[in-house]
Parts: structure tokens; sequence; C-alpha cells
């Protein structure tokens, strides 16, 4: 391409459309001082420009790295012709926080990131902007505010953290979990707890499981808006480097042909996404997530509708918390871009779907290679379960729905007395001092969207019980969420939540909980009249927080069969 001024300004003003408005002309000559103070040159500002949104944080290893990827990814946009102008954004740890007030932070950052970034972009007329996400709520919170911004954008996850190794065995922090569980119990000692703890996390990267984060990593990639391929590529390995640096040509490409997010997210992708979350066992957390996109997007989307496509999705991964690998075995294996080749195979998703590359997710999956004697991705003729992990759960105690995530060979029914706790930390020491038994169903409420506020994950308790040998003998339930150590029926997501009336608030000790999968059902063993008359004398907690952000999400924030979103009508009304 030539180099003249003439023929350079005539392409940049097909590509820098957006930015030209804060950047061209006399009356923006205070503008581009500013930025001339930072070292951009007059080329660089005729360039289209490209916002970089990082997550990058030295508290803890999910997002550590992603200061050096951000600069390789800069030296890609340069290379594609385009200016890069790299700006933060915050991120809490859900590994670090679990099982303290700290957690409660956790899902509400999921709304300030997308803030933040929606706030840089709109403020910086950015032609184009790449998100770099690790953590569990970094990469929705980014997808969200590509979604509202719906300019040319792609969303390039940190990559996995190697697994630790402890007695020759592959162990992810999961592992830690359990451990401190069965030191409570007695079943290891101290120095087998603390050597665990030393080797669970040997370096960057989100943790090893399909937890959230490599679950939400996943659906990036079959959302479309990651380049396949790319997101599963471990953090600590050179080749991320290589597929951070190739962002540059792929944005470039995006902004040329007006290729934006509402053009990619669509009903359909959102369709594919739970699918690939029921075939892969991904996190429960998969479900709020997907429903936040639907309504940051627009998209009729519901509950209903995510246990119909896992009902008829086969789980085909064996990852762990669930299963054996860990998801760096998965890209080993062939990666996501193999898995989504198998479930393209099988019909269980739509291959004509739109990505950020310009090709349909089928044309992307077409490469793949599987790699011989892999173990982590099944055959379809063989699954580990003809249904998906998610399954959805309707019933008196939870009319507007309940999420539960199984690999198929939990129970199937249970029937127990519950034992209530309002607040996660009593719970957790309930267990520690061996007062749950067998039989028992552990209510943990008031950690809802509203009530906790902000949707605490019960890693802790559940990892403590399942360290106790009672994973399966002892169910749990509450209007947070559950994650991790997944070995029974831990339900979470309850809606409506305790903190506005619902069911799960009327509960009392010793009451009678039924789940029973088959029929999707969780009821409590009360009367329609029983319920009434409890809901009759139910009285709201005071808030735990009056004021900060902590309250304003509380005020905000939908309930968890929305997705737990601030950005809706309601939300904003309130």
């Amino acid at each position: 391409m030539s180099d003249s001024p003439e023929i350079r300004n005539q392409v940049n003003a097909t590509l820098n459309a957006r930015s030209r408005t804060l950047l061209e002309g006399v009356d923006r000559s205070h503008a581009r001082a500013m930025l001339k103070a930072i070292g951009f040159s007059d080329d660089d500002l005729k360039k289209p420009i490209i916002g970089i949104a990082n997550t990058w944080t030295e508290i803890g290893p999910c997002n550590f790295h992603l200061r050096v990827l951000a600069a390789r990814v800069k030296e890609g946009i340069r290379a594609a012709g385009g200016t890069p102008m790299e700006f933060n954004t915050i991120t809490i740890s859900d590994g670090i926080t679990m099982g303290t007030e700290g957690m409660k932070a956790s899902l509400i950052s999921r709304e300030v990131i997308a803030d933040s970034i929606e706030l840089t972009a709109r403020g910086n007329y950015f032609d184009g902007i790449i998100a770099l996400n690790a953590c569990d709520k970094t990469i929705p919170g980014t997808i969200m505010a590509l979604i509202r911004m719906d300019i040319p954008g792609i969303a390039l996850y940190g990559g996995s953290i190697k697994p630790g190794v402890y007695n020759d065995k592959d162990i992810t922090i999961q592992d830690v979990f359990e451990a401190m569980g069965a030191y409570a119990s007695g079943r290891i000692t101290f120095d087998e707890l603390h050597a665990i703890e030393n080797a669970a996390c040997p370096g960057p990267g989100a943790c090893g499981g399909q937890f959230t984060a490599n679950t939400m990593a996943m659906i990036g990639e079959v959302l479309g808006i990651c380049p396949m391929g790319m997101s599963d590529v471990p953090a600590d390995v050179p080749a991320k480097d290589d597929v951070a640096r190739a962002l540059g040509a792929v944005i470039v490409r995006m902004i040329e042909e007006d290729l934006r997010p509402s053009k990619i997210i669509t009903r359909t992708a959102l369709e594919n996404a739970i699918a690939a979350c029921a075939g892969s066992g991904g996190s429960t957390n998969a479900v709020l997530h997907a429903l936040a996109f639907a309504r940051e997007a627009g998209i009729d989307f519901t509950l209903d509708d995510i246990e119909e496509i896992s009902k008829r999705t086969p789980l085909i991964c064996d990852l762990k918390p669930t299963g054996k690998f860990t998801a760096i075995d998965l890209h080993n294996a062939g990666g996501i871009r193999l898995f989504t080749q198998r479930m393209l195979e099988g019909g269980y998703l739509d291959g004509g779907a739109l990505t950020v590359t310009g090709k349909t997710m089928a044309e992307e999956a077409a490469s793949a290679v599987e790699t011989p004697g892999q173990k982590v991705i099944t055959t379809l003729e063989n699954p580990i379960s003809h249904e998906g992990g998610l399954h959805i759960l309707k019933g008196n105690l939870a009319p507007n729905g309940g999420v539960v995530k199984l690999k198929g060979d939990e129970n199937r029914y249970f029937k127990g007395r519950a034992r209530i706790f309002n607040r996660e930390e009593d719970a957790y020491h309930a267990v520690q001092a061996k007062e749950i038994v067998a039989g028992d169903v552990v209510v943990i409420r008031y950690e809802g969207p509203q009530g906790g506020p902000g949707m605490r994950e019960m890693l802790q308790v559940t990892a403590a019980i399942v360290g106790q040998g009672l994973g399966k003998d002892v169910m749990m339930v509450t209007d947070g969420r559950f994650s991790g150590a997944t070995r029974g029926l831990m339900i979470g997501h309850i809606a409506p939540e305790a903190m506005v009336g619902g069911p799960i608030g009327l509960l009392e000790e010793g009451d009678t909980i039924i789940v029973d999968i088959d029929q999707r059902s969780i009821n409590v063993d009360l009367t329609d009249a029983q319920l009434a008359e409890r809901k009759a004398r139910w009285v709201a907690p005071k808030p735990h927080y009056t004021s900060g952000v902590m309250a304003k999400f509380a005020r905000m924030a939908a309930q968890a069969d929305d997705g737990a979103v601030t950005n809706t009508a309601a939300g904003l009304a309130r």
C-alpha cells in the first residue's frame, strides 16, 4: 500500500470515524496536545484508536501476567496500522476472598468492570476495543461492556494456570479447599495441608479446572467474541504472546468490516454458549452470566431455555472439578476447537454463528486436530452423561428456579432436614465443628444479589463437606452460589432470594426439603397455606450496607434468574 499522506489519510478516514470526533480539526488541538505529552505523534492520532481494557492486578495469579500480554497486543495493533491506548480497570479474586465478607465484592465488581470500560470507551471515542480478562468476573464484565458499546471488540482470556503437583498428582486450588476440610476432620496432618497449599498454584493464570474462569473463557470463544483457539492457550507459554499479537490484525479487520458485537452475540450464540457449558461440565455461574449477556443485548433468554438446551446436550468433557483433567489437559487434547467440532458433529451447536474473525463457528472448528489417545473429550457415542451438567430446578422453594451442576453419578433424589444459616460463615463453622451429618440439608440464605449483597460462592463450605467425606450424603441450598468442589446436590441461585421474601427466607430449622432431579423439582414439605402464614410473619432484616457501592448494588440488582444485572429499567428506577 502506498505510504503517501493522501492515501494514508484516505484509508484512515474509513477506520477512525469514531475517534475523529475527539482528535481531528483545529478545535481539537488541546486534545492532541495532551496526548502528545504521553508520546503519541500526529501520525499515531490519525490511525484508528484501539482501546485496550486491561484487568491486570498483582493481587492474585489470574490476571498478574496481563501487563506483559497487553504489550504483545499493542505490538500487534501497531503492526496492523492502529494506535493502541491501554487503560486499566478493577478485579476481585474469588479464590482469595472466598469465605470472607470481601467476596461480596466479587459479583459487584462485574458491574463496575462493565461500567468503567463503558465510561472509558464512550469518553475516548475508541474505534475498536480489546478487553483482556482472566478471572471469574473480569470475563463476563468485559463482555458485558463490549455488548453495551457495540463497537468492534474482542475479549481475550489470559489463560489457565499450570496444575500444581503433589505426590505425583496434578492438583488445583480445589484440592486446597478440600484439604482444609480433610485437616479439620483429622484425615490429614497440618504439614500435608501446608504442602498442598505450597504446590497448588505454581505460577500465573486462572484456576486450572472447568471452574468459572475457564468455563467463561470457553463461552467467550463459542459466543464468537474471542477468536477460536486463543482462549485455551495457557497463561505461561510463548504461544500466548503469539495469539495476543495476532489480535491486532483481527481488530483492524473488524473495524474495516464494521463487525460489531450485535452481529455476533445473538440468541443463537447464547444457545451455543450454554450448550458448550453443559457439554463441558462448566460452572453454574455461566447461567448467571449468560442471562446477564442476554439482558445487556436485549435478547429474550431465560432459565427455561437453559434447561431445555442442557437436557438435550451430552456431557463429553472429563474436566475438574467433577472429572479428572485440567484446562491445560483440554488444550493439549485438541482444545476448545476440537470440543466445538465434536459438538457440531452431533448437532448440539449451530455452526452458522458468526465469530470475530468473520468466519463461522463451523469454519473455525473445521481445522481442529485431535491428539491421538487423548481422554479428555469423549466420543458422542460414549458420553460421560447423556444430559448436560446444568440442571434447572423449580418448585415451591424456588418458584423462579435454582441451578445445580451434576456429572451424572450423583443422587437423583434427596430428602432431608433443613439446617438453617443466615450467612456463609455460620455454615462453615458448623461444618468444621462436625455439626452437619448425613441426611442434612445445609441452607445458606441472605446471600443473594440483594441480601448479601453480591452472591458469595460457598466453595469453602462445599469443600469442607467434601473433605469430611459427606459430599454425597449432605445436600446444600443457597440463594448465593455454589462452585468448585461439586460431588453431590448443591443447589444455588435460588430465586426469588430470601432478602425479597422468597420462600428460602421462610424456612425453619428441621423443615423437610425434597429434591427430585428427574422431575427437576425442589420443594419444602409445606402447604401453600403454611408458606403464606410464614410470609405474613416474615420481616426483612436490615441491609448489611447502607451506603457506598455495596448498598448501591443491593438497591439496583436484579434477581439471579435475570442475571443479577444492574443495567435494567427496574434496577435503574429503584
